[in-house]
């Protein structure tokens, strides 16, 4: 007999394990201490991890084909080099070929001193051997001549040259005095004027010091005037005089004049004196008031201090009594504690093991 699986058995298979991986994901996240009490967002942490291996890998082939460009430019470069070095040998071997084409050594202007163009007019002409010139005498003749008027005219050049060179020596040795002249009075008439300027500014400075000195004995005249005048009008003054009435000041007889103070009358030292004898005397009654005072504040701390020593003895024996009485009971509830925990290892005799509690707690729900 055929096991036939329904389409309704499977969709209920599939919801199943969907529900139990659902639970078992629940219980994960509930169940992790971590997790649970710190809060952590795994799926952002994971999205993180894989942004910043994006981002790692992006940078790696970013690297990666910066170097590739690295390469490629270094291998251009050094064709461009093989082919600069390529194209220079070219043109040198072009320039060599030119040469030896179009650019022969019979050709030159310097193959022939005597006649350079000899050659070049006889063109298709074979050559004269050596010794074989039949002008060779001549063409020496002239060739000597040729070279004692060079001769001639290079030391009359250098003739000319020589005397340019002790004219113009001559007229630098001519310069170099007219300016050590010229240097020399330019120096005579900066000393000079300094000369001038010194005596100047030396009669100038004694002029202003004949001025000032003057000037000083002036005001040492005009202070001893005045001293003396001080003096005098201090001698012959009110201040010096023993007389009370100039301390009177013009707005009556209460105001005086610092200035001109000579002291208090007979009346007013009267008047103090009685003042500080009262203040004597209502020192002595506010002491002995206060001494008064004081006596009864100790009287009162004293009795004080005998009802509080009473009170805290008679507390002291209350909480003896009670302490004694507490002792009491908790002896009797010791005892009844003692015989009830006998009582219960009597009774209850299955004490349950961590397989009991493991049955607890194992749902999310």
């Amino acid at each position: 007999m055929y096991n036939a699986e329904l389409l309704s058995d499977r969709i209920a298979a599939a919801s199943l394990e969907r529900r139990r991986n659902r639970e078992l994901q629940r219980q994960d996240r509930i169940f992790n201490a971590k997790v649970r009490t710190i809060g952590i967002d795994k799926e952002a942490l994971d999205s993180q991890v894989n942004e910043r291996k994006k981002k790692e890998q992006a940078e790696a082939e970013s690297l990666k084909a910066h170097a590739a460009d690295a390469v490629r430019n270094d291998k251009a470069a050094c064709l461009l080099d093989q082919r600069q070095l390529k194209d220079e040998h070219l043109l040198q071997g072009a320039i060599e070929d030119f040469r030896l084409n179009f650019q022969p050594r019979w050709s030159r202007r310097e193959y022939d001193l005597s006649n350079p163009d000899k050659i070049r007019d006889q063109q298709g002409i074979q050559m004269l051997l050596v010794g074989e010139d039949p002008d060779s005498q001549g063409r020496l003749k002239k060739q000597q001549e040729q070279l004692r008027e060079w001769s001639v005219q290079q030391q009359h050049e250098l003739a000319t040259a020589r005397h340019q060179q002790r004219q113009e020596e001559q007229q630098y040795d001519q310069d170099r005095v007219d300016l050590d002249n010229k240097a020399l009075q330019l120096q005579k008439i900066e000393e000079e004027r300094r000369r001038t300027v010194a005596l100047t500014t030396k009669n100038f400075n004694l002029t202003k010091a004949a001025e000032n000195a003057e000037k000083r004995w002036k005001e040492w005249q005009q202070q001893e005037e005045d001293n003396r005048t001080d003096i005098l009008n201090q001698l012959q003054g009110e201040l010096l005089s023993e007389s009370q009435e100039q301390g009177i000041s013009v707005l009556g007889l209460p105001r005086f004049r610092p200035d001109s103070y000579k002291g208090l009358t007979d009346e007013q030292l009267r008047h103090i004196i009685d003042c500080q004898q009262q203040q004597i005397d209502e020192k002595r009654r506010i002491q002995a008031e206060q001494q008064q005072e004081e006596l009864q504040q100790d009287r009162f701390r004293v009795a004080s201090a005998r009802t509080a020593l009473l009170m805290e003895r008679q507390q002291a024996r209350i909480n003896k009594q009670l302490r004694r009485t507490l002792d009491n009971t908790n002896t009797q509830l010791a005892e009844a504690h003692h015989e009830q925990k006998k009582y219960l290892e009597k009774v209850y005799t299955n004490i349950p093991d961590d397989r009991y509690f493991s049955q607890f707690n194992t749902s999310s729900r």
